[in-house]
């Protein structure tokens, strides 16, 4: 038996495909309250609540997106879907508000809704970000936002147990609890795929894209997860969640911070893992211009040992890095020097739960004159890989930022990448993006 603990009974997974998704899966077991929206992470409509142990012996409640988690990373889970919260003829308190608040139309996104504002109760976080991944198309937005305010008060449910996790096989996808093992298999089945939080392959896999060689889940490793604060340095594990990092590191890094508000929706945060975003090598990933502007270093580990790599060395072209077929992402180190000042831009057609048009990270250090002794400026959706503006980065040393100064770097910046045309924004609108938003980073070092 493979067991699964969903609303608080146990499923047998055995024979079950492991590439399918959890949202899949429930609807063919007659649990349609979980709804099919976009089937891509995009839209709520799929949230379901992961419970997840903590280091307390109890575990947190997580909103995630079902559409997005195979179920071959699901042996010894525990997880609750929209037809776990009413008792009998009693409506949860999220279900209620709702009715109270007129929060649903038609009702096909409500599920989802609620079970965003369950764990938002549970977990102590009702804000707009608690619902920004759920989309509703008739509705509006004002009553749902009521009920949320409504719910502030409401109690919360019982503390829930999540089962203690093992390693896990089920068909090709294995789940290891150690490095060492995960690095074994890897180096068995070299054409096995590495799969952590789930958010960019459990796309590939909900749009029917097989993977045939298998794959390696990395979500139960807890070495993965540490998280190490100290005054020069900070060392995150691959496996540590965005939504950790948000938490966790507060205040430390101001354009990570920053980042991370818009950086897709809670749901994505909750299982999306810094390896996992480096990993992609996506030329358009917004933790990417970050990492590259505060001089990151990326742990990389293999059978044969351990490397280290600048971020800057890291991304070769579009969708390539330079990772090993057998290495994986152990960790990213990022310094702490006392005097530095950074800050995060997203441009987007939306402020939340959407792709940048450009993502853009600045970081410097100046001396007791204001002239500039060090300085990053990072780029993302203006080439097949994320960069630094190497050239104006030159230009701008042992300069104070006046105005003819900046003006002078603003135009170099125009021209310093070749982006694409798209249906998100034109070549032009990028690269006066590129200028404009140095701009505003300076206007704001003034103010």
């Amino acid at each position: 038996m493979i067991p699964f603990l969903l609303n608080h009974r146990i499923y047998d997974l055995t024979g079950v495909d492991p590439e399918e998704s959890l949202l899949r899966w429930l609807r063919r077991q007659g649990l349609s309250g979980t709804k099919e929206g976009c089937g891509d992470g995009d839209c709520g409509a799929c949230t379901v609540a992961l419970l997840v142990p903590d280091d307390k012996g109890g575990c947190t409640r997580q909103a995630v997106m079902s559409c997005l988690l195979p179920l071959g990373l699901l042996p010894g889970r525990s997880l609750e879907t929209v037809e776990a919260l009413a008792r009998g003829d009693q409506l949860h308190p999220a279900q209620q508000a709702l009715v109270d608040c007129a929060g649903s139309q038609c009702g096909y996104c409500t599920p989802g809704f609620v079970m965003s504002l369950y764990v938002g109760l549970n977990e102590g976080e009702l804000n707009d970000h608690t619902i920004a991944g759920n989309l509703c198309r008739c509705t509006g937005y004002r009553p749902i936002r009521e009920a949320m305010v409504r719910l502030q008060d409401a109690p919360r449910d019982e503390a829930a147990v999540a089962p203690a996790l093992t390693d896990a096989a089920l068909g090709g996808v294995v789940s290891p609890l150690g490095i060492a093992r995960a690095l074994e298999l890897k180096a068995q089945q070299p054409h096995a795929r590495f799969i952590a939080g789930a958010t960019d392959l459990g796309v590939n896999l909900s749009r029917g894209q097989r993977m045939p060689a298998g794959l390696i889940g990395l979500d139960r490793i807890e070495e993965l997860k540490q998280l190490a604060l100290d005054p020069e340095r900070v060392r995150i594990g691959a496996g540590v969640s965005l939504s950790r990092i948000e938490r966790e590191l507060a205040g430390v890094f101001p354009a990570l911070d920053e980042m991370l508000r818009w950086f897709a929706s809670r749901q994505v945060r909750n299982r999306a893992t810094v390896g996992g975003n480096l990993g992609s090598a996506s030329p358009i990933g917004d933790l990417l211009p970050v990492l590259l502007a505060l001089d990151a270093s990326i742990e990389l580990r293999s059978v044969r040992g351990t490397r280290v790599l600048q971020a800057q060395d890291f991304f070769i072209d579009y969708r390539k890095t330079e990772l090993a077929p057998d290495e994986l992402i152990l960790a990213v180190e990022i310094p702490r020097p006392p005097d530095r000042i950074d800050r995060a831009y997203k441009v987007s057609k939306r402020q939340t739960d959407d792709i940048s048009i450009v993502a853009a990270c600045f970081a410097l250090t100046r001396d007791a004159l204001s002239r500039v002794k060090h300085v990053r400026l990072a780029y993302g959706g203006v080439a097949a890989i994320p960069q630094r503006a190497l050239a104006v980065e030159a230009f701008l040393l042992g300069k104070t930022l006046d105005e003819a100064t900046v003006n002078a770097a603003c135009a170099q910046l125009q021209t310093a990448f070749v982006p694409l045309t798209d249906h998100r924004a034109s070549a032009a609108y990028r690269r006066h993006l590129c200028g404009a938003l140095f701009a505003k980073f300076c206007a704001e070092l003034q103010a």
